[in-house]
C-alpha cells in the first residue's frame, strides 16, 4: 500500500484531518480529459461521510466523442484483426496488473460502496480470474464447416465481433461487473464505451489507467462518467453502438430495451432478483443457516443474487429461524476498513429509506420481525448503517415478498408440499437464482428441473465459478455472463456458402 493509500486510510479512520481525492476524468481515444462542460461530481463514503472522489461530469459531447473513438478503432480493426493470442496475451497483462494494484483497488472499492476491505479484496482477486479466463477463451473463437452440402458446395459459419458495446455497470459491485463484460468483448474483439455508475467510478477509473499500461490500443476502450441522464440514455440509443450490455435494475432494463429498438441493438441484461431457497424438512438445518445468512448479509445484501426470501417446510420453520436469528447477532457489522468486518455500509440514505421501508409494512401488514429493523450506529462513524434483519410470518402478496429490496433483509416463508414450495418459489416477476436444500436428490433435482431460474444452488449458496455462465429468465435479464456464452453475447454469426469446382448455370 503506497503512502496515498494510507493517507486515505487515516482520513476514513479520524486519524488525520486530511485526504488526498481522486480526481477522475474521462478517457477518450486514449487520452485522459476532462468533461466538455467542464462540470464535476463528488463522491463522499457511505460509511463517514468524508470526501473521496472529485469526477467529470459528463454530456452528449463526451458521449458522442468516445463512441466516434471506439468506431474508429473497431471499424480499422487496430483490435477486431489482432489474432486470439494477441488479444489474450493483453488480457493477461492486465490480470497481472489488476493483481499488482489489488491493495490499492479494493481500497477506493471500499471508499466509495461502503463494502468490507476483505470482501473487495476478494472481488478484485475474482475480477483478475475473469480476465484471465476471458484471455483463455480469445484463444478459442471458432465457426464451424459444412462439407456435406454436394460435391460442389463448401460452407462456413464464422463467428465475428459485434462491433461497439455500450457498457453501463452499477454501484454494488463496479470493479466485479465491468470484468464480468469488459475482457469478455475483448476477448472477442470488440471495442466498447464504458460507464460506471456515477457513485462508484474511480475503480474502473483505474482499470482504464492499468488498459492502458497493459499496451490497449487508443479507442479501443473508452469511458465517459456521469449520470444516466444524458450519458447512460446517449450510450443506449447512439446509432455509432452495436450492442449495450447493461447490469442494474428490472426498470431501467425496459428502459433500454425500449429506447434501443429504435436501432435494433442487441442487448445483454443482468437485472433483478428475488431470489428463494426451499428448505425442506430432510435439509442439514446447521449448514442451511450458515449459507442463508452469508447470502442475505452478503455485500449489505445490495446484491442481485441476494438470498431475500426462504422457503421453509412448516415443521421446521421455528428451528431453523431461530438458527438463523442466533446466527445474525454474531455477524460483524461496522468499520468497512476494518478487515473482521463483514458487512458495510449502505450506499446512499434513500436506498436506505427504501429498505426501511419495506420492513415498517411488512410489519404493518401482520409480519414479524425477529431481528433488526432498523438503522444501527457504528461507534466513530457518522455514515449509513442498517442492522441484520428477519422477517417471519410473511406471505407470498407482501411486496417485502415479492420485490427486490436489496438490503440486508430477509423474509421467511413457509411451505407444505413439494409443489407449493415450487409454486410459492416461482409466483414472482423474477427469475435470477434459486435454492434447494435437501438430503434426498430426488427432492433437489425435481426442485432443479422445475424451478423458474437461471441458477440453481442445491445444498449451497452463491458459489461462483468463471467457467460458468451467469443470467437471468423472466424479468431478470436477458442473455448471460460468464464461462464460454459469456464471450458468445459479443459475437455475431455469419454464413458463408462456397460453390467449388467446375460452376454450373444456376437459372438458364
Amino acid at each position: 500500500m503506497n503512502q496515498h493509500d494510507l493517507t486515505l486510510v487515516g482520513a476514513i479512520k479520524r486519524e488525520t484531518g486530511s485526504q488526498d481525492v481522486f480526481v477522475a476524468r474521462h478517457l477518450i481515444d486514449g487520452v485522459w480529459v476532462d468533461g466538455a462542460s467542464g462540470e464535476t461530481f463528488t463522491r463522499h463514503s457511505p460509511a463517514c461521510g468524508t470526501q473521496t472522489a472529485i469526477a467529470a461530469k459528463g454530456n452528449e459531447t463526451d458521449v458522442e466523442a468516445a463512441v466516434q473513438a471506439a468506431r474508429l478503432a473497431f471499424d480499422d480493426g487496430r483490435w477486431s484483426q489482432k489474432s486470439g493470442r494477441e488479444r489474450a496475451q493483453l488480457l493477461s497483462r492486465v490480470a497481472d496488473l489488476i493483481d499488482r494494484d489489488r491493495e490499492r483497488i479494493a481500497l477506493y472499492e471500499t471508499l466509495e460502496s461502503g463494502k468490507p476491505i476483505s470482501q473487495a479484496k476478494a472481488e478484485i482477486e475474482g475480477a483478475a480470474d475473469l480476465w484471465r479466463h476471458a484471455g483463455a477463451l480469445a484463444r478459442m473463437i471458432h465457426g464451424d464447416a459444412h462439407n456435406a452440402l454436394g460435391t460442389d458446395m463448401l460452407a462456413m459459419v464464422l463467428k465475428e465481433p459485434v462491433g461497439v458495446v455500450s457498457m453501463i455497470t452499477p454501484w454494488n459491485f463496479p470493479f466485479l461487473i465491468v470484468s464480468q463484460k469488459l475482457p469478455y468483448a475483448l476477448a472477442a474483439g470488440c471495442c466498447a464505451v464504458v460507464k460506471p455508475s456515477e457513485l462508484t467510478s474511480v475503480t474502473t477509473v483505474i482499470l482504464g489507467e492499468l488498459l492502458q499500461e497493459a499496451g490497449l490500443p487508443a479507442g479501443v476502450v473508452n469511458i465517459v462518467l456521469g449520470y444516466g441522464q444524458p450519458v447512460g440514455s446517449l450510450m443506449t440509443t447512439h446509432p455509432g453502438v452495436d450492442m449495450v450490455s447493461f447490469t442494474g435494475s428490472t426498470a431501467t432494463g425496459k428502459a433500454i430495451v425500449a429506447a434501443s429498438s429504435q436501432t435494433l441493438k442487441k442487448v445483454s441484461l443482468e437485472l433483478g432478483g428475488k431470489n428463494p431457497q426451499a428448505v425442506f424438512v430432510d435439509a442439514d438445518l446447521d449448514q442451511a443457516a450458515d449459507a442463508i445468512v452469508f447470502g442475505i448479509y452478503f455485500n449489505a445484501g445490495e446484491c442481485c443474487n441476494s438470498g431475500s426470501r426462504i422457503i421453509v417446510h412448516h415443521s421446521v420453520a421455528e428451528t431453523l429461524t431461530a438458527k438463523i436469528v442466533a446466527l445474525s447477532k454474531r455477524v460483524p457489522f461496522g468499520d468497512p476498513l476494518d478487515p473482521a468486518t463483514k458487512v458495510g455500509a449502505i450506499i446512499s440514505a434513500e436506498h436506505q429509506q427504501k429498505i426501511d421501508s419495506y420492513v415498517v409494512a411488512a410489519r404493518a401488514a401482520g409480519a414479524t420481525v425477529e431481528i433488526g429493523g432498523s438503522a444501527i450506529d457504528i461507534d466513530g462513524l457518522e455514515g449509513r448503517f442498517y442492522g441484520p434483519t428477519v422477517v417471519s410470518g410473511v406471505t407470498p402478496d407482501m411486496p417485502i415478498a415479492r420485490e427486490e429490496v436489496f438490503g440486508p433483509v430477509l423474509s421467511v416463508l413457509t411451505f407444505d408440499t413439494l409443489d407449493e414450495a415450487i409454486e410459492i418459489a416461482n409466483d414472482s416477476a423474477y427469475g435470477l437464482s434459486a435454492g434447494v436444500w435437501s438430503d434426498n436428490i430426488h427432492t433437489c433435482l425435481e426442485f432443479v428441473r422445475r424451478a423458474e431460474a437461471g441458477t440453481v444452488w442445491t445444498n449451497t449458496w452463491m458459489d461462483g465459478f468463471a467457467e460458468l455462465p451467469f443470467g437471468g429468465v423472466k424479468e431478470s435479464g436477458l442473455g448471460c455472463e460468464l464461462g464460454r456464452f459469456g464471450i458468445e453475447e459479443y459475437l455475431e454469426t455469419k454464413t458463408v456458402q462456397m460453390r467449388i469446382g467446375k460452376t454450373r448455370q444456376m437459372w438458364v
